[in-house]
Formats: C-alpha cells, structure tokens, sequence
C-alpha cells in the first residue's frame, strides 16, 4: 500500500511509520523539517497546507499530529478538520491517533473518562480537543475515517510486546484490571488497523493484554 503519514517526526508517527514500513509498504512522511522517520519518501509540508493534489494518489492516510500545552492541543481538530476537508470525496481511508478523554465509561454512552471527577485538570484542554475532533469526524459522511483510541494510560516509553486487544467504544481494562498500553504496541495495532481497514467510520481503542 501507499500510506501518508502526516507529522511522522512525532513520537507515535515515528513508531507507526516504522510498523508501516517492516510490513512491507511504500509510506511517505509529510514533516515540517527534515524527515526523521524511516518513511522511503518525504514531504516537508506544514498539516495545514497539505493539499488533496499532495494526498490523491495514496491509499491511505495516518494523522499522528500531537499537541500537548493549553495553547496548542486546538491543532488537534484542526488538523483533523483540514484533512478531512482535502480528502473528501477520496477513496483513501484516514485514519487519527485519538485521544483516551472520549472513551465511554457506561453501557448508555453518557459519561466518558474525562467527565470523571478525578480526571486531572491539567488534560482536560488536550481530551476536549481530541473530543471535538472526534466529534467532528462522527459527521463527516464524506471521507472513510477511522479514530483510534489508545488505553487510558498511555506510555511512550512502555515496552513493545507486540500483543494487544482491540476494543470499542468504551474504556475496557486487560486481564491486570487496568487500561494500559505502550505507544509502541499502539503503533502495532495502529498499522494493522491501516492495513486492515474493518472499521470505517468508526471510533475503536486498544488496550495491552
């Protein structure tokens, strides 16, 4: 396949990239300075000027864009709303890094993990980022998007085991009782859900087992 990774010098975007590449595929890192990844082709491009010229001949697309600080995590839907904006009408899939915030913690789908009282005030500007661009992706009939959470403690330096459970829409924990994962298994799982494609205009999650 011919996969797009948008922001491939991020952390998840590295390790994605290179779950892409092992597997085989021709990936093509669009970064804003000097590519990092292992991605065979680059396009030093800022997100928000990528054009539907720059994405018409891939099969698929991967938003790894990051944000972290009050002041820059609305690049998260932006970039989402922009993506989405260049891409419609596309046959490509898009599939985004999403966020833990949105995942539902009751069988009704009312209350998510960022509603909980203890949910720590300073990730509460990233999960309603992440929300909106979720939200916003949930009516855009136009483009085959797919969203994927990680679990609720989500590690960048945790170990690669190369297991993980696929999971919905709501907070699921492993068999340790707990709603964890690595970002280099979430790549795993990440790349195989690109390669995949079982769920279109769909939010889904992983968790380790």
């Amino acid at each position: 396949m011919k996969i797009a990774v948008v922001c491939a010098n991020g952390k998840a975007g590295k390790l994605i990239t290179q779950e892409l590449v092992n597997k085989g595929n021709e990936v093509t890192a669009f970064v804003r300075e000097e590519n990092k990844s292992v991605a065979q082709n680059a396009v030093v491009k800022d997100a928000f000027e990528i054009t539907a010229d720059d994405l018409k001949n891939f099969d698929a697309v991967v938003d790894a864009f990051g944000a972290w600080t009050a002041d820059t995590v609305e690049g998260i839907p932006n970039a989402v709303k922009h993506l989405c904006k260049v891409m419609a009408g596309l046959k490509a899939r898009f599939v985004i890094v999403g966020g833990a915030g949105s995942l539902y913690v009751n069988k009704e789908h009312t209350l998510t993990v960022a509603d909980g009282k203890d949910f720590p005030d300073a990730f509460k500007p990233l999960a309603a980022a992440h929300q909106e661009a979720l939200d916003f992706l949930r009516k855009c009939s136009n483009v085959n998007w797919t969203y994927i959470s990680p679990a609720g403690d989500f590690q960048a330096d945790g170990e690669r085991t190369g297991k993980y459970i696929l999971a919905g829409e709501e907070l699921t924990l492993n068999s340790k009782g707990q709603s964890v994962i690595s970002y280099a298994d979430y790549a795993i799982a990440f790349a195989n859900e690109v390669l995949n494609g079982n769920h279109i205009k769909e939010r889904i999650s992983v968790v380790s087992e």
